[in-house]
C-alpha cells in the first residue's frame, strides 16, 4: 500500500458524500487510502479491496509467524529432521 498523501488522502464526510464515485475511483488509480472525518476526527477508511486483500495476506503471515516464535519459546516445536520426515511420510500416502 502506498504512503497516505495528507492533503489527498484525508477528507471530511461531508465532501465523500458529494464525491463518491471520484474517491473510489481515486483510491483505485492511487493505491492510497482515503481517510473519511467526521467532526475533524478519522471515522473511517476506504481502502482499494486488491490493497485491502494484500494487507490482510501479510497480517496472516505475520500472526503466524509471531504463533511459530511463542511455540518455539514454548519448547513445542520440533526439529527440521522431525518435521521433515513427517511431511514426507504424509506425502508417500
Amino acid at each position: 500500500m502506498r504512503r497516505l498523501i495528507i492533503d489527498q488522502d484525508i477528507r471530511p464526510m461531508s465532501e465523500f458524500r458529494s464525491g463518491v464515485a471520484s474517491f473510489i475511483k481515486q483510491v483505485h488509480e492511487t493505491k492510497r487510502p482515503l481517510v473519511i472525518t467526521q467532526h475533524g476526527k478519522g471515522v473511517g477508511v476506504l481502502l482499494d479491496v486488491a490493497e485491502y486483500e494484500a494487507m490482510r495476506d501479510k497480517i496472516e503471515l505475520l500472526e503466524d509467524i509471531q504463533t511459530s516464535i511463542t511455540q518455539l519459546n514454548e519448547e513445542k516445536g520440533i526439529s527440521h529432521k522431525e518435521a521433515k520426515n513427517t511431511v514426507l511420510a504424509r506425502l508417500e500416502k
